[in-house]
């Protein structure tokens, strides 16, 4: 018998090219799309673009593996197109709030 897995908190980083305000314009909708359907399978929490300066994003998950919230950077419209210049995961270990995921 298979053990059950556990969802993990993610934070996914992004670092923006520096003409991302004026590049993300056409790929914003497919870039909020994507961002949409992850919100509906439950798997991102939260998201949204560093403010002054606006050169990087935070994108919050919640999910089974690593893989899943690498496999979204990887097809991100931002990503695919240049407006993202490099990103990563970090798994983040929440423990305060009414979100965390381990309890002390």
């Amino acid at each position: 018998m298979r053990a059950a897995m556990t969802e993990k908190h993610f934070i996914l980083f992004y670092e923006y090219a520096p003409d991302y305000l004026e590049r993300r314009g056409p790929l914003r909708p497919a870039h909020l799309k994507a961002a949409e359907e992850a919100v509906s399978r439950g798997e991102l929490q939260l998201g949204g673009a560093l403010a002054d300066p606006p050169d990087g994003g935070v994108l919050i998950f919640k999910a089974r593996s690593r893989e899943i919230v690498e496999n979204f950077a990887k097809s991100d419209p931002y990503v695919l197109n240049g407006v993202v210049t490099s990103w990563r995961v970090r798994e983040w270990t929440t423990v305060v709030g009414p979100g965390a995921l381990t309890k002390i």
